[in-house]
């Protein structure tokens, strides 16, 4: 399993369009990816999941990935929260 934590840096928070992004880049992979945030954790590939953490800028989350493609998917989800000015 790989883990990173990640600091919400858009001010508008995870709201519907970051989330579609998030979700649809989890889904490529096979690995199980979730997102632990105060202690709720909820799937990556579910965007009324992701949704409901209502997760807001400044906080701390982290993003959990178990499975063959565990390094993979932990790349390419951090190249995207940086590309999309998501998290750092």
């Amino acid at each position: 399993m790989v883990e990173k934590q990640f600091t919400l840096t858009d001010q508008a928070g995870i709201h519907a369009r970051p989330a579609a992004i998030l979700v649809n880049l989890a889904s490529k992979f096979e690995s199980e990816v979730n997102i632990v945030h105060r202690e709720k954790k909820v799937n990556l590939k579910s965007i009324l999941g992701v949704m409901s953490l209502g997760i807001a800028y400044g906080t701390e989350f982290k993003v959990n990935i178990e499975g063959s493609d565990e390094e993979d998917a932990i790349k390419e989800i951090e190249k995207i929260m940086h590309k999309e000015g998501l998290a750092e």
